[in-house]
Parts: structure tokens; C-alpha cells; sequence
């Protein structure tokens, strides 16, 4: 769709990309504090509380993360384009870490029961997700 014959957009990206990817690693199994793993699974408001407030330092962290690429490199980003990317990999955790919506995706998808609570299934799937909303969010903030 876009020439870019320096490469220059690619190099963006993949930069982005590992940030953010850095930044998902810290913030989920660092940041993140013990009460927020706990809870951000469980029904009502309890559970959307802990979870908003995971997903919250989970994209600080994320802005964290790119301004040091961006400090560090000289990176320019679109605000507007960070934004949305942000945007995406918030929401987009959030719902995983709800835990329903990812379970109910992989029942209907078929997957093993016993592979999902006992074989570190929903673990995988989880992680699994947010990579891939990693990947369309840093897609965003390169643009």
C-alpha cells in the first residue's frame, strides 16, 4: 500500500513491536500486582476493578516502553497512531484477562478441557492473544 524503499517503516515497526512486547512481559508478570491476578478474573464489579487496574499500569508501561525506545533511538511516532495502538492493546487485554470470553472461545473452538485447567492451556491462549494484539497495536503506533 506504502513505498518505502529505505525500509524505514519496517525498522519502525519492529522496533514498536518489541517494545511493546518487552513492555507486556514487565507489566504482566512484574507490574501487575498479586490482588490484580487474583481478581481480575472473578464475576461483577470486583473483578472489572482489578482488572481496569491491571490494564491501566499494564499500558503505562506500554507508553513507558516507547518513550524510552523513543528517547533512546530518536523514534518518531504519531501521537494519534500511539493512541490508537494503546487503545487496541488495552481493551484487547482487558478482555482476555476477564477470563470468560477467552474460555468461551476456547470451548467453542474445541479445545481440550484438561490441556486448558491443567496443561497451562488458558495460560498459553492468554499470552497467545495478547501477542498477537501486540502486533496489530504496534502496527498502529508505526503508521
Amino acid at each position: 500500500m506504502f513505498a518505502d524503499p529505505t525500509g524505514t517503516r519496517a525498522a519502525t515497526f519492529a522496533a514498536v513491536f518489541v517494545a511493546l512486547y518487552v513492555a507486556h512481559q514487565v507489566a504482566d508478570h512484574w507490574v501487575q500486582t498479586q490482588h490484580q491476578a487474583d481478581c481480575k478474573g472473578q464475576p461483577g464489579w470486583p473483578g472489572r476493578i482489578a482488572c481496569a487496574a491491571h490494564v491501566v499500569t499494564y499500558t503505562l508501561t506500554a507508553l513507558l516502553a516507547l518513550v524510552f525506545v523513543i528517547a533512546g533511538t530518536g523514534l518518531r511516532l504519531d501521537a494519534w497512531g500511539v493512541a490508537i495502538g494503546l487503545m487496541i492493546s488495552a481493551v484487547s487485554h482487558y478482555i482476555a484477562d476477564r477470563r470468560t470470553p477467552l474460555r468461551r472461545l476456547a470451548d467453542a473452538l474445541g479445545k481440550n478441557p484438561a490441556w486448558l485447567e491443567r496443561g497451562g492451556g488458558l495460560y498459553a491462549l492468554d499470552q497467545s492473544w495478547h501477542v498477537g494484539f501486540l502486533f496489530v497495536a504496534a502496527l498502529f503506533c508505526a503508521v
